[in-house]
């Protein structure tokens, strides 16, 4: 989707004594300057992991309900890769995609459980006991960061609640109003596609010293963040194999909390990932993938695909950019309702290759090849599109709409839109990308 120690010097009112904070303890202002991001956990041709493929598509899989459909526009796609990235293109034009749910023009509703895992996380020492460290108020804290107080307001955001949006003739809910925004007129006015949050079992991710970094709260509990690194993560949230009960989704297969018709979320408090062992290579806000499980007797032994993403939660002042509260999820449960498997079959989902950023957007340049609607937006400025339900304004992310990725010059979409809800944010299609020395530079591979 990385050693950082931080020393800090304060003095006490009272006793005027220098007070220094745990070696792995960091400023509360750490990530005021980072980037956040999402990173592709994908099998198949150009992502990672070990995930199985299965003879054809859906057809011999255990998942979620989904359609699927098709684009014509002249593009390459990647057939060979050296140490400078692409090293041979071919030419295509039928780019296949599926999506959740039932086709637009059949409409009705569809309904589909989203369980959500609050998932606290437990910070341990080197040896694996309970760790402890002294807060600036030379207090004992233990490390220990709960999703309790931040549950609420999230199921009350826009994925799970509705509002009203443009694209639908009632409130309803973000995911759905931006599904019926890619296919305007085609989407039939009763077609919707709604989320059924339930909070299922509490799991707890334990993390040795080494593993993570951290920030205090002002007050002095744990914690305002937690930085972890991707790939111990990862090993923990989902099995490597069978499903078991050491990692967070293992544990809710098995228990039956999530199933393969299911969009399970597990949720974060302020929880973020870094890379190549280096915190300041931060921050992964969120991913999706799919954990690929053996079939059995009670299914006709067809493969198993889990749908899953990770969320945290982003509490207000963290990021710039308005990065906030449900930003991370909205960005990832809507790259699931239009990219549910991934590309893991190297052919559905893959588009054209296309850019976004740079020289547009201030966080550097965006370019790859798959159906990852969120990806296009997050570099651009005025990426969240505020959002209020009750008292609370939620910051969901806006994200590129179907006819962006299929080029098209007079776009299909509400409004012959490219972006929603945010309809302004992406007010052109990409260039053309199609020669190999230009990719390469785009960092496309």
């Amino acid at each position: 989707m990385k050693k950082f120690a931080f020393c800090m010097l304060i003095l006490s009112t009272f006793t005027f004594a220098a007070f220094a904070a745990d070696k792995d303890e960091l400023p509360a202002n750490f990530l005021s300057t980072k980037h956040p991001m999402h990173t592709n956990h994908a099998g198949g041709l150009h992502g990672k992991g070990n995930i199985p493929t299965p003879h054809g598509f859906p057809a011999g899989v255990d998942t979620l309900i989904n359609f699927t459909g098709h684009f014509d526009h002249a593009g390459v796609l990647p057939t060979a890769f050296d140490n400078n990235g692409i090293s041979a293109v071919t030419p295509n034009h039928i780019w296949e995609y599926s999506m959740v749910g039932n086709p637009p023009e059949k409409g009705g509703i569809t309904a589909i459980n989203a369980p959500i895992i609050p998932v606290t996380i437990d910070m341990r020492d080197a040896n694996g006991n309970p760790r402890f460290v002294v807060n600036q108020f030379h207090q004992t804290v233990r490390l220990i960061s709960k999703p309790d107080p931040f549950l609420q307001d999230f199921l009350n955001g826009p994925v799970y609640s509705n509002a009203d949006f443009s694209s639908s003739p009632v409130p309803t809910q973000l995911n759905d109003a931006e599904q019926r925004a890619t296919f305007g007129n085609k989407a039939r006015s009763d077609w919707h596609t709604l989320l059924v949050p339930q909070v299922v079992t509490p799991r707890t991710m334990v993390l040795n010293q080494g593993t993570y970094e951290f920030a205090l709260n002002d007050d002095g509990t744990c914690c305002l963040f937690v930085l972890v690194s991707d790939p111990v993560f990862s090993n923990k949230l989902a099995p490597p194999a069978a499903a078991d009960n050491t990692t967070v989704l293992g544990a809710a297969e098995l228990a039956g909390d999530i199933t393969t018709k299911d969009i399970a979320t597990a949720f974060f408090p302020n929880v973020y990932l870094f890379e190549n062992n280096d915190p300041n290579q931060c921050c992964v806000l969120g991913f999706h993938s799919i954990d690929g499980e053996a079939g059995d007797a009670t299914n006709g032994n067809l493969t198993k695909f889990f749908v899953f993403n990770y969320a945290s939660w982003i509490s207000p002042g963290l990021f710039n950019g308005g990065f906030e509260d449900v930003t991370g999820h909205s960005h990832e449960m809507a790259e699931i309702f239009n990219d549910p498997f991934v590309a893991f079959d190297g052919i559905h989902n893959i588009t054209p290759f296309w850019n976004s950023g740079s020289p547009q957007g201030p966080q550097g340049n965006q370019c790859q090849d798959f159906l990852e609607v969120g990806d296009v937006v997050e570099v651009l400025p005025n990426a969240t599109f505020p959002i209020a339900i009750g008292n609370f304004t939620y910051h969901p992310q806006t994200i590129a709409l179907l006819p962006w990725f299929a080029f098209e010059k007079n776009s299909s979409a509400i409004d012959h839109a490219y972006s929603y809800p945010d309809e302004t944010v992406l007010p052109s299609l990409s260039p053309e990308l199609t020669d190999i020395p230009t990719l390469d530079a785009l960092g496309c591979s």
